[in-house]
């Protein structure tokens, strides 16, 4: 496949790379990044031709926001697209937010000494929304997505997309999303307002399909555009040795065993597991485009070349016929 092709995504307008690149490994993610290796992977990502950029306040308490900005800021800006997200507001007197922190440890190191607060008003998203494109030193983003909001549906669906639909109708962004490592909540946005796209994160990949029981159908019958992220699973597909993550946490003995079989049956075929990841998501016709974080120019080229390998369709079917991925989820080369 190819990572440069330009696709619509859904009824925007706006046409996006089917490769995007993601920002949380450079807001120091499991580990340190350094100013100048995350400046050089965002200027190769613009060399390649990569045209989708996602980040988010809440990636390294504002610190990818600042890298991505700070990379991008004189390019032109009419063939990208910059997506962030509202929801948390980043401030230094608020006490440290568990969600963030694994056995005592913070999933982001060396971050700024900010913890996020929720806030799904339409105030606090106002605020969020200035605050991040101070941080970018941008003057728009073109996506603007309501991010994690599992347990305040009723306040992001009256207050942050409120705000939302009042900015998507003034044209300051061009685009409403919603970015959830859940689908059953993105179908229930679906069903009761006007969304653009979803960035739905971990749930629709070789290892979890989750997303195609409801949510893609969904999607497909009502023009909403699938930005499929986590295709990795946070790091188990790429490389599935004991203490591999899943969903940011170490993976249970049950996905480790389910990863390696996937691992197996691309092995056979000669595919490295990295390639089917990222090509397993853009078989479904409702999934435009997918991000992936790379944490230096070597994982980004990695990543370019890993999209443009070749993947047999008997590697699909020999994957169905052992269940690892259902026999109705679409594959690239259809079938």
């Amino acid at each position: 496949m190819d990572p440069l092709e330009r696709v619509p995504l859904g009824r925007t307008g706006l046409r996006v790379t089917r490769l995007g690149l993601g920002t949380a490994p450079l807001g120091n993610l499991f580990r340190p990044v350094a100013d100048a290796e995350a400046r050089a992977v965002v200027d190769r990502a613009c060399r390649a031709g990569l045209a989708l950029f996602d980040t988010a306040p809440l990636y390294g308490s504002g610190l990818a926001e600042r890298r991505l900005g700070d990379a991008l800021r004189g390019r032109p800006r009419d063939q990208l697209a910059v997506a962030t997200k509202v929801g948390r507001l980043l401030r230094p007197d608020a006490p440290p937010e568990e969600s963030q922190f694994y056995r005592g440890e913070p999933f982001y190191k060396d971050a700024p000494a900010l913890n996020p607060v929720f806030d799904f008003s339409y105030d606090g998203v106002m605020r969020s929304f200035e605050e991040s494109l101070a941080r970018l030193g941008l003057e728009r983003v073109e996506i603007l997505h309501i991010h994690d909001p599992d347990r305040h549906y009723e306040e992001a669906l009256g207050g942050a997309y409120r705000a939302l639909d009042r900015l998507r109708r003034e044209g300051t962004i061009a685009a409403v999303g919603a970015g959830m490592n859940q689908a059953e909540m993105l179908a229930r946005f679906a069903r009761e307002a006007d969304f653009d796209c979803f960035l739905l994160a971990g749930r629709y990949t070789l290892l979890d399909q989750t997303g195609l029981r409801e949510l893609l159908p969904l999607c497909l019958e009502r023009g909403i555009a699938i930005i499929a992220g986590g295709v990795y699973n946070s790091g188990i597909l790429a490389d599935p040795r004991p203490g591999a993550t899943f969903d940011y946490v170490p993976a249970a003995p049950g996905v480790l065993e389910r990863a390696r079989r996937l691992e197996a049956v691309c092995r056979r075929h000669g595919v490295p597991l990295k390639a089917a990841a990222l090509a397993f998501p853009l078989g479904h016709p409702a999934v435009a485009s997918i991000v992936v974080g790379s944490r230096s120019v070597a994982e980004l080229e990695e990543n370019l070349a890993m999209f443009r390998c070749e993947v047999p369709a008997a590697l699909w079917e020999e994957l169905r016929a052992e269940r690892l991925i259902a026999e109705e989820a679409p594959v690239p080369g259809g079938g």
